[in-house]
């Protein structure tokens, strides 16, 4: 129990990737994770085994759109943007994690 994990909290991955899209025109998913680790203060970790499934449930509900295209290192990667719907969504799971945080909170307070 001595170890330290960056494990995401399940359910937190759709937040943090459709925030992170929210603020950039496309990104690859290398990228998605890099900045999320980097704004995190490197406290947070997205596995390739999580973002890509994620991802891909993501674009199957119409809230990303991936598009082939080529990385800063010219090679070959899906670009993912965040659509219209994937905006709303952002707000939904926004309003969910604060309901989720305060009734933590409340449960940490409690005497």
């Amino acid at each position: 129990m001595g170890t330290k994990k960056n494990d995401i909290l399940q359910g937190t991955l759709v937040l943090l990737i459709l925030k992170t899209l929210a603020g950039q025109k496309h990104m690859h998913g290398y990228a998605i994770t890099a900045q999320i680790q980097a704004v995190s203060d490197q406290l947070l970790r997205v596995e390739e085994g999580s973002l890509y499934p994620a991802l891909h449930r993501m674009e199957q509900a119409g809230w990303v759109r991936a598009e082939w295209g080529m990385t800063e290192k010219n090679r070959e990667a899906r670009f993912y943007s965040l659509t219209p719907l994937g905006r709303k969504q952002l707000g939904e799971e926004e309003k969910s994690w604060i309901r989720l945080t305060s009734g933590v909170g409340k449960v940490l307070r409690h005497a």
